[in-house]
């Protein structure tokens, strides 16, 4: 089996790298990624892309085609991955995460590339009432991201068949442990505020509605989508990724965080302006569909994860908002030092003698 995973150098691939050469170990398995993040690494350990059988640097805007030759399956991750990015550079990820997907979906067609696995989220489904969003619910994008989740989806059914199986994995928020750590996720936040400082501070009222899962739990949901028979969901299917047991309001988060780290202060904003991002998600069809591969995680379990490995990279900075950990301010400090332009693409750089 020859395995594409396109943005592996992000939050998700290492996880995904790791998996897949442990359940697949005589495949062939091939990285691309811009390049963005790859040296957000936590610690100086090996990198990643070591047990991957190549790796390509390439923006996914200008997609070489030959990657592709012999691959039976892309696991496609890259994109823009969330909203305060998507927020300032709204154009950029419509490109890259809606018209960069479509192009490199019909290459991979063309290429006789069997499953194309796409990395969606359940935050198409924006403000929603109190009950759980099925799949079959109304999309109600709120931002430039999610908006470009809607629009890959909507593309890509028209190019699935029998020779070729799309499976869009409309994820719930990630959280848990990485070698390239991302601390601009709820839960991975709360914890790291909890580690360096003892202190969390919601900066909503504490009030919406956030559905969660595990990355390494996402990781096997991706095993799954690769996997999967057309029989079992069809040429194309679009499935929510989680469990209702992840169903948490985000004051009840920060609360679970103080019960495992003891000492933590938690501040609400009672004075915030709602945060319409609120929804519940149904993950029904999802076990319906894949008994076998549901989340092992749970919320105890991921907040001691995350405890556990910050603690073992001696992490203690109370001011890690400035730092590599936050995605927008890596490519805000590429940007100010003139290694990006306005539409996120490399500067060729003049190199000195």
């Amino acid at each position: 089996m020859k395995i594409l995973i396109t943005g592996n150098m992000g939050y998700i691939g290492p996880v995904v790298t790791k998996h897949f050469r442990s359940i697949y170990p005589e495949a062939e398995l091939l990285g691309i990624d811009i390049g963005y993040f790859g040296n957000c690494i936590n610690a100086s350990n090996v990198l990643p892309e070591c047990i991957l059988d190549v790796q390509y640097f390439a923006d996914i805007r200008s997609f070489p085609d030959n990657i592709l030759e012999g691959v039976d399956a892309v696991v496609h991750l890259a994109g823009i991955s969330n909203d305060p990015i998507g927020n300032q550079f709204e154009e950029v990820t419509i490109a890259i995460n809606h018209r960069a997907s479509i192009d490199l979906a019909n290459k991979a067609k063309m290429a006789g590339v069997r499953s194309f696995v796409f990395a969606s989220s359940c935050s198409m489904y924006g403000a929603a009432d109190d009950s759980a969003r099925t799949e079959n619910s109304p999309l109600n994008p709120l931002t430039a991201y999610a908006k470009s989740k809607v629009y890959t989806e909507r593309d890509l059914e028209p190019l699935a068949d029998e020779t070729f199986k799309v499976t869009c994995l409309r994820y719930s928020t990630a959280c848990g442990m990485s070698d390239r750590l991302r601390l601009d996720l709820v839960l991975n936040d709360f914890v790291a505020n909890a580690v360096a400082a003892k202190k969390i501070l919601i900066l909503s009222d504490g009030s919406p509605w956030r559905p969660l899962v595990n990355v390494k739990d996402m990781t096997r949901a991706i095993e799954w989508a690769i996997q999967r028979e057309p029989k079992n969901g069809g040429s194309f299917l679009a499935v929510n990724i989680g469990s209702s047991e992840w169903n948490y309001q985000v004051k009840d988060l920060s609360e679970a965080v103080a019960e495992i780290i003891p000492g933590v202060d938690i501040s609400i904003n009672k004075d915030a302006q709602p945060d319409k991002r609120s929804y519940k998600v149904n993950f029904d069809l999802f076990k319906k569909l894949a008994p076998d591969h549901q989340p092992r995680y749970d919320l105890a379990s991921t907040i001691i994860e995350l405890k556990e490995g910050l603690e073992a990279i001696n992490f203690k900075d109370p001011n890690f908002h400035n730092s590599r950990f936050i995605r927008l301010k890596v490519l805000s400090d590429l940007r100010e030092n003139g290694f990006l332009d306005e539409n996120l693409q490399w500067k060729k750089a003049k190199i000195s003698p």
